[in-house]
């Protein structure tokens, strides 16, 4: 079965945006999901980042897509991104099947879910979802937009390559790189 993961940044309050945009700056941690969602094992690959249509018009237009990846966007009201490299789908199974079958299966290493709400709710109870990747932020903000409460059957998992598990500091601010499976 294809999978996909969830990657973001929540507060105590499990706020992650404010505005459409971060209610923080951390650079460290932005570098982080830069990495975690860019990186792959197959240099002829890219991974793909799917995000809802908020959060793809939260994308400042003078930085065009998330470099690097094949951005995909869900909408149920809109047909065209506005950019032609941006393919638009009505539904995250829809995305799916496009992702996983040729021709982008050849091109496609990992999917990432980058939000926002609506779809990262979605993305936990299916049983596609191979994981989450939850920065847990050690402050509150102002938040309008916030991550869905993670079904019990999920639980924090260690020694995941490429994240780190020592506590983060940054700007005056703690945080801490997590990632959660589905218990077997």
């Amino acid at each position: 079965m294809a999978t996909f993961r969830l990657i973001a940044a929540c507060d105590e309050n499990m706020g992650i945006g404010n505005k459409g945009d971060l209610p923080w700056k951390l650079d460290k941690e932005f570098e982080y999901y830069q990495r975690i969602t860019t990186e792959t094992k197959d240099p002829k690959k890219q991974n793909a980042v799917v995000m809802g249509r908020k959060s793809w018009e939260s994308v400042p237009l003078k930085d065009g897509p998330l470099a690097g990846r094949l951005n995909v966007v869900i909408s149920t009201t809109i047909k065209d991104s506005g950019n032609p490299d941006v393919p638009v789908f009505k539904s995250l199974e829809e995305a799916m099947e496009a992702l996983t079958t040729k021709p982008l299966s050849d091109k496609i290493e990992d999917v990432w879910i980058v939000g926002g709400g609506a779809l990262y709710k979605e993305a936990m109870d299916s049983p596609m979802c191979d994981g989450i990747y939850l920065t847990r932020i050690n402050a509150k903000y102002e938040c309008d937009a916030f991550y869905p409460e993670i079904p019990s059957d999920y639980e924090e998992v260690h020694g995941v390559e490429g994240v780190p598990e020592e506590l983060q500091h940054e700007n005056g601010v703690t945080y801490r790189y997590t990632v959660l499976k589905r218990r077997k």
